[in-house]
């Protein structure tokens, strides 16, 4: 054997054979790893976002939806929101001459009031869920850019006031009207459903009246929203979630101001209801039932009530301010009685206000 053979013979090798009990040292230990994560964050049927050993993307998201808005890292689609939200709110309003708003009657038939509405308008004027019906109508006064303000009534409701007081009580405010309150009871937050996490937390529920009235940017961003719409379409109905019966009509549109915009609306509805009897409907007025002093009373209430689902006597009570000036709350009044029209046609002239 020649010397430059055993020198090449004498060079040190590499030790291939320890490679293999290394690869299988350092595969057992990554599978132990997610055995433990998968323990540690089981999986809890169809509802759960984590799915098992090659899911820690979804193992985040369950952990995320635990923790508060201002914790967590948002979504994708509620950044988005977000960004469209705050474009539509920094759009100034065009208040003019011509600027008009925009009366939406949620019927079920013709309107038994006409009478009593020609006398406040002086002019002649001719299985969905509520929240899409009000989408629809709110979509089709859109159309016409003039329209500034929304307002949502339906058969059994009445005016208060005159034309031009509640143009202006309406077009030259700073928000929009809408009730919009935190009920701790089992019609309140306990209706919110887990389904709807992370966006919409039980923090977050919010339950108000469907009789709003709203300012066009107001209405364009609910028509612009999908994000929330989608949790109340899908996850707010009776029997979805344990014994819960969310109405997404008392908690899409309060939840979803009271998120994106909570100091643009007025957390009251001016539209007077009467639930003092705490039954499934509020009190229907029939004509006896009617006086100059009671429309007098209801016309100048200036406290809005919010009645809760916590006992007999759990109600708040607020002031009502107009641009910070403390003004009547009610421009609206239900449910009447058809019986009730010659009455309050008589009335009109005496209980309404000029002026704000």
């Amino acid at each position: 054997m020649s010397y430059k053979e055993q020198k090449y013979l004498q060079r040190p090798r590499h030790h291939t054979s320890l490679k293999k009990p290394l690869c299988v040292v350092l595969t057992v230990s990554v599978i132990s790893m997610l055995l433990v994560c998968t323990h540690l964050f089981p999986r809890h049927g169809k509802s759960s976002s984590c799915h098992g050993l090659s899911s820690s993307r979804g193992c985040e998201n369950a952990i995320s939806a635990l923790l508060p808005a201002h914790i967590r890292k948002l979504t994708i689609k509620e950044i988005a929101a977000r960004a469209v939200v705050r474009d539509i709110l920094r759009t100034p309003s065009l208040v003019t001459q011509n600027s008009k708003i925009a009366f939406l009657f949620l019927t079920h038939a013709t309107l038994p009031f006409e009478e009593l509405w020609d006398e406040f308008f002086k002019v002649t004027w001719g299985r969905t869920s509520m929240v899409d019906a009000e989408k629809r109508l709110l979509v089709n006064a859109l159309e016409d850019p003039e329209n500034q303000h929304f307002v949502l009534l339906s058969e059994s409701c009445i005016p208060l006031h005159t034309f031009d007081y509640t143009y202006r009580y309406l077009l030259y405010s700073n928000v929009s009207f809408i009730e919009s309150f935190v009920d701790p009871g089992p019609h309140g937050t306990g209706r919110h459903m887990e389904h709807m996490l992370p966006e919409i937390t039980k923090e977050d529920f919010r339950k108000g009246a469907q009789w709003f009235t709203m300012k066009r940017q107001h209405a364009v961003i609910v028509m612009a929203d999908s994000l929330y719409h989608s949790k109340f379409s899908k996850y707010c109905g009776p029997g979805l979630e344990a014994n819960k019966s969310c109405t997404a009509d008392e908690h899409y549109l309060p939840t979803f101001f009271s998120k994106v915009d909570p100091m643009g609306i007025s957390n009251w509805s001016v539209t007077y209801v009467d639930w003092s009897k705490r039954r499934r409907h509020p009190k229907t007025y029939r004509a006896h039932e009617i006086s100059l002093e009671f429309m007098n009373s209801v016309s100048s209430e200036e406290m809005s009530v919010h009645v809760t689902s916590l006992g007999e006597h759990e109600e708040l009570h607020r002031p009502c301010t107009w641009n910070g000036i403390k003004r009547p709350c009610y421009l609206f009044a239900r449910k009447f009685h058809p019986d009730a029209l010659d009455t309050l046609v008589n009335l009109f002239p005496n209980y309404t206000s000029p002026v704000v």
